[in-house]
């Protein structure tokens, strides 16, 4: 009963109020003259700075549903789980350098969306249609995800109805919230939001890696716990440790969870609204401190083991809702102010990745369906008013995936997202650096990889939920015919597909001189990056400096 969980419904609710007025307060923080334009609205101005940025992607890519998700993934499959951890450490390295190029070639040339990017490296607005469409299908789930993790901390607190729509109301309303002040503040209202939200975490988790352990008889007693849950287990691939069974898809999802990370156009945008390439060095260099929080968030699945914490019922008979395992942690260990403090950080922590999330999904709407097909002559204010309404609608549809779907099959929709996304990295990663692709080709390896990475996600099933198809990401390598219980990420293999087909393609296009266009490619010229001596030293590093005009 809610009555039973008064005080910290009491606490999130203050919080959660706190953050909403200053999402609303967000529009006079750093209010240009005009707001009317899609760099003011959905990039802040393209002028946030170190710290700001810094809590901004933070905020962006460690999400509500990494704070119930992960712990529960670990609580019931042990070791596998901890795949977020290294994924989330090997990434910065790898787009160190990508992501400055981008920044540099978005800033001098004016695009707010990756697919602005491809659109003009390679002359196709085909090419730059799917992108922006593979971006919008692989964010809308993550969007719905946000809700899980919310309805996660209501469901704990009681907060529950017999009808769809009284058990969905406070959702509903959260939602609608975020919507009216993300419409008027824009990109600002989650910047300035991830600074609580972040805070937040931060001291809930440090204080349950101490006072948890203490509670429950030290580290030793809690792997104790978790080692003797899983060698009861007849499941193969779970336990503390990694066996035979599940090292392929560890390292494969772990790999492939990077590649997919900052290809996704949320996380793109928090990197575009960056001051200034400085900005996203230091950033990229500081940003593995998060992964030290996420190894302790980890933590909490095999610390509810110990505190034989027991999953709420699932929305299916006999099912559970593993999602519940943080809150009731929380909520059986702690005092209840300090666990409406955590609620609270889960709850806000929904807030920011979601707003950032259909602000990056209108942006392409925008940009590069709207503008590019509806109405090319659309000017900056009638684009800001377009994508302004287009994020209402996203989150709509979000909120919809949550009332009228399985919670678990928005989950497999998120893991689906992930081979999703990975299909445009030849076109926006590698195009930053070689424009040796044809743009034909690159089309064609995107259709064979999304074919053939849609194909093996059918396969997929799952006996304990009873679902045939679309049950995960975790492909058997027997349905390729080895002989053997392992499986391997389906984003892996699929973009591998990916590149294969659109090099093969290329060579034979080159081979029969078809032209790459009506007027060949874009110059490399074009986009000379900073340090290039075809770029005035420094320009693109003022964000008032003024950008050249797309050609």
């Amino acid at each position: 009963m809610w009555r039973d969980h008064l005080t910290e419904i009491i606490v999130f609710t203050l919080l959660f109020l706190l953050v909403s007025a200053m999402g609303f307060v967000a529009a006079r923080w750093r209010r240009p003259k005009d707001m009317a334009h899609l760099d003011e609205w959905g990039l802040g101005g393209r002028s946030f700075g170190g710290w700001i940025t810094w809590f901004l992607v933070g905020g962006d890519l460690y999400t509500a549903y990494t704070f119930v998700a992960v712990p529960a993934l670990i609580f019931g499959a042990g070791a596998a789980g901890f795949f977020a951890v290294p994924y989330t450490i090997v990434i910065y390295p790898l787009v160190f350098l990508v992501l400055c190029r981008l920044w540099s070639v978005s800033h001098r040339h004016g695009f707010v969306t990756p697919a602005d990017f491809v659109r003009n490296r390679f002359g196709s607005p085909i090419l730059a249609l799917l992108v922006a469409i593979t971006g919008i299908v692989a964010t809308m789930p993550y969007i719905a995800l946000q809700l899980v993790g919310i309805e996660a901390v209501l469901k704990t607190m009681g907060v529950t109805g017999d009808s769809a729509l009284a058990r969905h109301l406070p959702i509903i309303i959260a939602f609608a919230i975020l919507a009216a002040y993300t419409y008027q503040s824009g990109l600002r209202a989650p910047a300035l939001i991830a600074f609580v939200k972040d805070s937040l975490i931060y001291i809930v988790i440090l204080v349950a890696v101490i006072w948890l352990p203490y509670k429950l008889g030290g580290w030793g007693a809690i792997f104790d716990a978790a080692d003797a849950k899983f060698q009861a287990s007849p499941a193969p691939g779970d336990g503390i440790l990694l066996n035979q069974n599940n090292q392929i898809q560890y390292v494969t999802l772990a790999f492939g969870s990077a590649l997919a990370l900052f290809l996704y156009p949320h996380s793109i945008t928090g990197v575009l609204a960056s001051r200034n390439r400085d900005v996203i060095k230091r950033n990229m260099s500081a940003l593995p401190a998060y992964s030290l929080l996420l190894g302790l968030i980890a933590l909490l699945g095999y610390m509810a083991i110990a505190a034989n914490v027991k999953p709420l019922p699932g929305a299916k008979g006999g099912t559970t809702d593993g999602n519940t395992v943080v809150p009731l942690l929380f909520d059986q260990q702690f005092p209840d102010w300090f666990a409406g403090v955590a609620y609270a950080a889960i709850g806000i922590g929904a807030l920011v990745p979601a707003a950032i999330m259909s602000i990056a999904a209108a942006n392409l709407f925008t940009r590069n369906i709207y503008k590019e097909y509806l109405k090319r002559d659309a000017s900056p204010a009638q684009e800001a008013n377009v994508s302004k309404i287009t994020s209402l609608v996203v989150k709509v549809g979000a909120v919809a995936c949550i009332v009228f779907l399985d919670p678990q099959f928005s989950i497999d929709l998120q893991l689906i997202g992930g081979v999703i996304i990975l299909q445009t990295l030849p076109a926006v990663a590698l195009g930053l650096y070689t424009r040796w692709f044809h743009r034909g080709a690159l089309i064609a390896g995107w259709a064979a990889g999304m074919g053939l990475g849609m194909w093996m996600l059918y396969q997929i099933g799952n006996p304990a939920t009873g679902k045939k198809h679309f049950a995960g990401s975790a492909f058997p390598l027997e349905k390729f015919g080895f002989d053997t219980p392992k499986t391997i990420y389906v984003g892996i293999v699929a973009v591998l597909v990916n590149l294969v087909v659109a090099a093969l393609v290329t060579l034979v296009l080159r081979a029969a001189k078809v032209a790459d266009g009506p007027d060949g490619t874009t110059p490399d010229d074009y986009f000379a990056d900073e340090g290039d001596p075809r770029v005035t030293p420094g320009a693109d590093r003022d964000a008032d400096s003024a950008r050249e005009p797309v050609a």
